[in-house]
């Protein structure tokens, strides 16, 4: 039993309880310790096990995701971010994270340190990020918090990504009510290593130096994994502290410094400080190599005199890392940090068996074992209940024949045209810069998924972020199941392969009965999805807790992130149309469906219905058919219908050159289903008219259902006949929607 000699007062229950832990997890620490701990070492262990560092609500169900694909180079758990293997010697690592509580309090440094911190989980694997993505919610667009948010949380993400230099290739953003007070900001990072040059986030070796890389440590950020895990109330800009500050030259300067210290073979491991700073780095990486550390905290660079222990070890500052070397190789990691002015201090040392001893100068401030405190070891594991929430057998009742079709077409096509969550994001991707940095995108003309050129390479990355969080609100486990196939069917219409999956799961309270409902469904339908495609899910991010005192929970927001490899960039396809005259056909079957859809939601205000037709068996179907489509180059372009039905698609399509089309309506169902309804499974194609019979033979071949539109023509939106105006009217307000607000 260790005697710990700081002066500072042991912990009683209430300390442990405002530190968010609960009273049978004070309970534990009593026991593993043999001993009432101090406030240092319950400080440690509310952050550990807090569930953004422990995932002690939800690792028994992530545990059922597959794991296991053609491409994987690490399980999911195993390193800071997903392994994948794209061929010719190389690997790509991706990872996606949330960081929604400090974004709904400061947005623009809360959006820009999470843009910090997934770079930083790519990076210290030994992987050069090459590009971002992003997820964003927002609430009512009308209001002027909402807008607020949206400018901070855009400013950030671009201040950041554009001064890092990685390009921001792709990303989706949503509004509705639910997210007025928790904004959702998740970010991507994609990085590509060579085989063999990767590091892993692990410490071993007695004797082997403990270095702090990076930025000076401050107060910024402390708890904020903690914080991260309770509700948002009125109460909470009082953690402000919390929330941490960014500065992306230094992160550049850590990025090429850490890529070059990899080189001299002299790291043993080496993991970001993101999360719980000093206290996860020191724990995770010490868990995972079997040995312990003796830290002697006074040596820490700080930013600020007088720091206590427990703000130092759980300081969230960032640009930080964590870095054991081979002992007799300190000079040449000294060296690379000197060269690009960052700090490089010996703040420890390995040690044999499990304990992590932090001092500060001669006292010995906290001493605990670090396997208990970290995911798979001793932290805390629950299984929570569940309830169908009343609403869910309540949308089950909707009948289409309740909702009056419109006479008149045209102004819920003005609407979805116009409407924020469907119209042009430009007002958002005109502040990033997607072609910075030495990786550029494969082409300028859109596709449904973005796709990276790998140099001296003719192959390409596709990469994706998708979630329609009303549909998972409507049936969490189709929903979820949609989101994972809506990405794969994105990298499949741009001519890729899909290979694995990242994901960042935010809901409400998991104590709520009814949110872990919604999060068990949504694991279930991601399961069965990622299984369909053979994209195992690499790792992600949990985030519960986005919900407020107030407003309730937000939609359950699964989001996921894809990445897919083109074999051969000439085999990238375009969502555009090409030239007049091209026909224009729809892969698959339309239903009489208007279930959750945006012309349903907001144009009608039916808003509890359940979520679109959709079949997996079918949906695999498609994407097999669509990529034999596009290797026997029998298509112009593709592009997925998803948001906004076959009209929204369409118009997509017809924009980018401005061609409009010319089609007919004749499908045997309502005609707001057939043009708005977003039943799944469905893929628009343009197709050489000296190409039809070859087209439809192959489709004929494959038994998939197929029906011809019409035709690609001038400026026209003509559907049976009828002018329902110009394309570049439409073209005007799609545009300028969002920026109209932001005026």
């Amino acid at each position: 039993m260790s005697t710990v000699k700081y002066s500072e007062q042991l912990a009683d229950l209430e300390a442990a309880k405002k530190l968010g832990l609960l009273p049978e997890e004070f309970d534990r620490i009593n026991t593993i310790l043999g001993r009432q701990p101090n406030f240092t070492e319950v400080a440690i262990f509310s952050v550990m096990w807090s569930e953004h560092c422990s995932y002690k609500n939800s690792i028994t169900w992530l545990k059922t995701l597959p794991k296991e694909g053609p491409h994987m180079l690490a399980k999911a758990g195993e390193e800071n971010a997903g392994l994948v293997d794209i061929g010719e010697g190389l690997g790509c690592a991706f990872k996606i994270e949330s960081h929604n509580h400090p974004s709904a309090l400061e947005p623009y440094q809360g959006a820009a340190t999470g843009v910090g911190g997934i770079n930083r989980d790519i990076f210290t694997m030994g992987a050069r990020p090459i590009a971002q993505l992003n997820s964003l919610r927002f609430g009512d667009l009308s209001s002027p918090k909402t807008q607020w948010l949206l400018k901070g949380v855009v400013k950030g993400i671009g201040d950041y990504g554009n001064a890092f230099g990685i390009p921001t290739v792709a990303g989706e953003v949503f509004f509705d009510e639910c997210y007025n007070v928790n904004p959702l900001v998740n970010a991507m990072s994609v990085g590509i290593v060579k085989h063999g040059e990767t590091v892993s986030a692990t410490s071993y070796g007695v004797g082997n130096p403990v270095f702090i890389v990076g930025s000076s440590t401050g107060k910024d950020g402390i708890a904020g994994a903690s914080f991260a895990s309770k509700d948002i109330t009125e109460e909470s800009a009082k953690d402000l502290p919390s929330v941490q500050v960014g500065d992306p030259f230094q992160e550049k300067l850590l990025l090429e410094a850490t890529l070059e210290v990899i080189k001299t073979g002299a790291v043993i491991g080496m993991q970001d400080m993101g999360a719980a700073g000093i206290t996860c780095s020191t724990s995770e990486m010490s868990a995972k190599g079997e040995h312990g550390m003796n830290i002697w905290l006074h040596k820490v660079p700080t930013r600020q005199a007088g720091m206590h222990p427990f703000e130092i070890l759980l300081s969230e500052s960032q640009e930080r890392m964590l870095v054991v070397v081979e002992k007799g190789k300190e000079e040449l990691v000294k060296k690379v940090f000197d060269k690009w002015d960052l700090n490089c201090e010996q703040i420890g040392e390995v040690t044999a068996g499990n304990r992590l001893r932090y001092y500060m100068f001669d006292e010995l401030v906290a001493d605990v074992p670090a396997d208990v405190l970290v995911l798979g070891g001793g932290a805390p594991v629950y299984k929570r209940d569940y309830k169908e929430p009343a609403y869910f057998a309540e949308s089950k009742k909707f009948n289409i024949n309740i909702v009056q079709e419109p006479k008149d077409l045209l102004p819920a096509m003005k609407h979805l045209a116009s409407h924020p969550n469907l119209a042009s994001k430009r007002w958002v991707y005109n502040q990033y810069d997607s072609m910075v940095g030495t990786v550029n995108m494969s082409t300028n003309a859109p596709s449904d998924a973005a796709i990276v050129n790998i140099k001296g390479s003719k192959k390409a990355l596709a990469m994706t972020v998708d979630c329609n969080a009303r549909y998972v609100n409507a049936d969490p486990e189709t929903g979820c199941a949609i989101a994972v196939s809506e990405a794969a069917r994105n990298i499949v219409c741009s001519g890729g392969l899909p290979s694995a999956v990242t994901n960042c799961l935010n809901f409400g309270n998991p104590y709520n009965p009814e949110v872990y409902w919604q999060f068990v469904g949504s694991i279930k339908g991601m399961g069965k999805a990622c299984e369909k495609f053979k994209t195992p899910v690499t790792g992600g991010n949990v985030s519960f807790y986005n919900q407020s005192s107030y407003e309730g929970p937000v939609f359950p927001t699964p989001t996921i992130g894809m990445i897919g490899i083109v074999e051969d960039k000439a085999d990238q396809t375009t969502l555009d149309f090409k030239q007049a005259g091209d026909l224009i056909y729809l892969i698959g079957e339309s239903k009489n469906d208007i279930s959750s859809s945006e012309y349903l939601y907001s144009f009608h205000k039916v808003k509890n219905t359940p979520a679109p037709y959709f079949d997996l068996d079918t949906e695999f179907k498609v994407q097999a058919a669509v990529t034999g489509l596009i290797k026997n180059k029998l298509v112009q372009s593709a592009h997925d219908i998803s948001d906004g039905g076959l009209f929204m698609t369409l118009l997509e399509s017809a924009m980018v050159k401005n061609l409009g089309f010319n089609i007919h309506a004749n499908a045997g169902i309502r005609k707001d289903a057939f043009l708005f309804g977003e039943a799944q499974s469905r893929v628009v194609v343009s197709v050489k008219k000296e190409q039809q019979t070859a087209f439809e033979s192959y489709l004929k071949n494959q038994q998939i259902t197929y029906s011809s539109l019409g035709e690609v023509k001038g400026d026209a939106v003509l559907i049976d006949g009828h002018d329902y105006g110009k394309l570049s009217d439409f073209k005007h307000s799609y545009d300028t929607s969002i920026e109209s607000f932001m005026r």
